[in-house]
């Protein structure tokens, strides 16, 4: 069986409409980049959702091109015969708004000037991100979404999905995730902008895109970077290693893991734009699903679809503490809640490296919908 989508195509849906965030202020025209794998059913109603992670964009799975090297971020569980079957499932992965992979964003024209909005553009919080989305699966014409299923701030917007949508969502499926980001995750997204903010080419947003603040935001990726890998996954990956290419007493030697670290975010520069960058760590950091909700017991209240919980053990971005919170009040609720704690070295993007320890578990859930 040939277990890949093939070739794709990012499609690009307008809305001549005005959306109001949660700020208040009004976001639009608007444009969502997105792919869809798999084939609509003539009820319409199996669709599932995945929803990508910080610096994800739309491009889940397949190549766009024959020339194409390099798959979807999740190729290898959405195709024929996989656990997100498009055999079975209508697959959706949409570019959530404040990104710089063809939704609209800080790099998208403000109608008001004709120019790049940069810092002008208003900023966005997760439900917003899910908002935007639902004009989406209005505009594609389904009726109801099997599942949502997303890893870190996909995560957030699966259980966002689930409380303000309940009569669209069937199920949800957070991995990696988190009912509210703590001050730790927060403190290191501020370390992030602070290295972008120091460098003068960033120029308070209003840099030229061929001239980035490349140092900044190398240095910003790498701090994030560190928070999703482990000590453990270090250790495999690197240990104590120095360099081949510098000697041991060179001031600045360095060892591989540092180079590693040098390499992932300077090549990262060409991938993203900063302030996206920027926007997005202010959408994780603003994440608490109990917003405008009296508290986290109330906004859980709303959920009212299983959902299907993963957290990984050696994850410290987003710890199980922070996924066993919610899953704790979701069962003194009586809510049909699935809970699985996976044994993985590999940190935060445990989700990532190893869906091989949660795909049967996935797969079980997705056949009980």
């Amino acid at each position: 069986m040939n277990d890949s989508v093939g070739i794709v195509k990012t499609e690009y849906a307008q809305f001549d409409t005005q959306l109001r965030l949660e700020s208040g202020r009004l976001l639009g025209p608007l444009t969502l980049a997105y792919e869809t794998y798999g084939t609509l059913n003539t009820e319409r109603d199996n669709v599932i959702l995945v929803t990508h992670a910080w610096t994800g964009d739309a491009h889940a799975a397949g190549v766009h091109s024959k020339e194409d090297r390099r798959p979807g971020w999740w190729d290898n569980m959405i195709g024929p015969g996989k656990v997100l079957d498009t055999d079975r499932y209508f697959v959706i992965c949409s570019n959530t708004i404040g990104s710089c992979k063809g939704s609209t964003g800080p790099t998208s024209i403000n109608p008001r000037n004709g120019r790049p909005y940069r810092l002008q553009f208003p900023v966005v919080m997760v439900r917003d991100m899910i908002h935007a989305q639902k004009l989406l699966i209005d505009r594609l014409g389904v009726t109801s979404l099997q599942s949502v299923v997303g890893g870190s701030m996909g995560a957030m917007q699966a259980l966002e999905w689930g409380i303000h949508y309940p009569e669209m969502v069937r199920s949800i499926v957070p991995i990696a995730g988190t009912g509210r980001t703590s001050p730790m995750a927060i403190a290191l997204n501020n370390l992030a902008r602070q290295a972008i903010y120091n460098d003068p080419l960033w120029k308070k947003g209003n840099y030229r895109p061929e001239h980035p603040p490349a140092d900044g935001l190398a240095l910003a990726r790498a701090v994030g970077h560190i928070s999703f890998l482990s000590d453990a996954s270090m250790h495999l990956k690197f240990g104590r290693r120095f360099s081949v290419r510098d000697g041991m007493f060179d001031l600045f030697g360095k060892f591989e893991v540092e180079r590693y670290l040098d390499y992932n975010g300077g090549n990262f520069v060409g991938l993203f734009d900063t302030n996206s960058f920027i926007y997005l760590a202010k959408a994780l950091d603003l994440y608490d699903v109990a917003w405008t909700f009296d508290s986290l017991q109330e906004a859980l209240s709303y959920l009212r679809c299983p959902s299907l919980w993963f957290a990984f053990s050696s994850d410290w971005l987003y710890p199980p503490n922070q996924t066993e919170e919610v899953v704790e009040e979701l069962e003194k609720q009586k809510k049909p809640v699935e809970y699985h704690l996976i044994e993985s070295a590999y940190g935060h993007d445990s989700f990532l490296v190893e869906p091989e320890k949660f795909i049967p578990l996935l797969d079980t859930f997705l056949r009980k919908i």
